[in-house]
């Protein structure tokens, strides 16, 4: 199970929009203790491909993230992107990417900008997607 402060849900959420029409993306840092993973940390980054079908970290954003990470005795939980005019699932080159099964990979969708809709997954070596309990408190 997945834990998300709302306050980070918001900062999400408002990163994605800015990011509109493209892909907004992020890293996501933060605790573990049994199953339970709580997201202490979000990193907002910059898509470098501007593009709204994918999306690529920018390289020393990503790496100023995971030295933060590190300085503060977090691990990386995950990453989020956006899907601008799709369904909160992983498309198959998100799954193509996939590159770790043990961390999350969080999927806002903005097809309806009223209603955002904010999953959670974790996609294993063969690729098999599991929707994970995202609890936002």
């Amino acid at each position: 199970m997945l834990y998300l402060k709302k306050e980070d849900y918001e900062k999400i959420l408002a990163h994605c929009k800015e990011g509109l029409p493209n892909e907004a993306c992020g890293l996501i840092g933060g605790t573990i203790e049994g199953d339970k993973r709580s997201i202490q940390k979000v990193y907002l980054l910059t898509n470098i491909d501007q593009s709204n079908e994918h999306f690529s970290m920018d390289p020393k954003e990503q790496l100023a993230a995971v030295k933060d990470m590190r300085a503060n005795g977090l691990k990386l939980l995950g990453n989020f992107h956006s899907h601008p005019e799709s369904p909160s699932r992983p498309s198959e080159e998100d799954k193509r990417l996939a590159y770790d099964s043990k961390v999350n990979y969080l999927i806002l969708s903005l097809m309806d900008l009223e209603n955002p809709v904010f999953n959670a997954f974790r996609i294993d070596e063969e690729k098999n997607v599991t929707k994970e309990e995202l609890v936002i408190e």
